[in-house]
């Protein structure tokens, strides 16, 4: 080792050259590594960006070859994957493409959906807890229980609003689709959950409400906080019940698309 320098202090010198063309190449190399990086870099980052567009696929197509590839280079250089797979280099793609197309927010939400896509696609098989199960688990339950009843979801379920038209945007992308493409914005916003269907990552349009219902129950709020969420601050007898008939129609939806693994109270 050069000058003190232990293997990881190297290693970190080598990441930062790949990264970052100003950055001070590692002890000890020469014109000759100086070329070699040169053209390393470029293959590293072709290859990120070769991954961006196969994960992408339909948000390239909406926004074209040329914007695509220059927002996937950006990202490449500013999130580099950290983890073993080149897949990971899709994680806050739609967040770099809410910043750099910051007036077409359908942009980061379609990326947002084809990156929760496949993180479902990659998710563990599970065993849905059926609306039978759920009728018999739940029996005995009281007024306490049932506000107190928490839900497991299957993994990388995702929920969220959304302003685009996504149903629209994705069937009109969809590889040899020939269709002319919708509006790309809702007229008023929507929810969007992305699940999976036995091997199939599935995703279908909600209420607003159902969206941050599911995602408030995933982040382990109770039945009864979900309840009170719908109904809002300072509800009333009238309101919270509506909020409770909400609830559960909820309820029974994920049931019935089998998103929920199991319950505890």
């Amino acid at each position: 080792m050069t000058g003190g320098q232990t293997l990881a202090d190297r290693q970190a010198a080598f990441l930062r050259s790949v990264l970052d063309e100003c950055a001070p190449m590692p002890d000890g190399w020469g014109n000759s590594q100086s070329v070699g990086m040169s053209v390393y870099r470029g293959n590293y980052r072709s290859a990120l960006v070769g991954a961006l567009e196969n994960t992408f696929e339909r948000t390239a197509r909406y926004v074209g070859e040329g914007p695509f590839k220059q927002v996937a280079a950006h990202h490449a250089i500013a999130h580099p994957p950290s983890g073993w797979t080149i897949e990971e280099a899709g994680a806050g793609f739609d967040a770099t493409c809410a910043q750099l197309f910051a007036k077409n927010p359908e942009v980061a939400e379609l990326a947002w959906l084809e990156w929760a896509m496949l993180q479902v696609s990659n998710a563990p098989d599970t065993q849905p807890f059926g609306a039978a199960e759920f009728g018999a688990t739940t029996a005995d339950f009281g007024d306490e229980d049932w506000m107190g009843l928490r839900l497991e979801f299957q993994p990388c379920v995702a929920a969220r609003e959304v302003q685009a038209n996504l149903s629209g945007l994705w069937n009109a992308l969809d590889e040899g689709a020939d269709g002319e493409r919708p509006a790309p914005l809702l007229d008023q916003s929507k929810g969007c959950i992305v699940s999976r269907e036995g091997e199939r990552p599935v995703f279908q349009m909600v209420a607003s409400e159902a969206a941050y219902a599911l995602s408030a129950m995933q982040n382990g709020a109770a039945y009864g906080e979900m309840i009170m969420q719908i109904a809002g601050d300072s509800a009333d007898a009238d309101a919270i019940q509506q909020a409770a008939v909400a609830a559960g129609t909820m309820l029974g939806d994920w049931l019935n698309e089998g998103v929920i693994l199991g319950v505890s109270a």
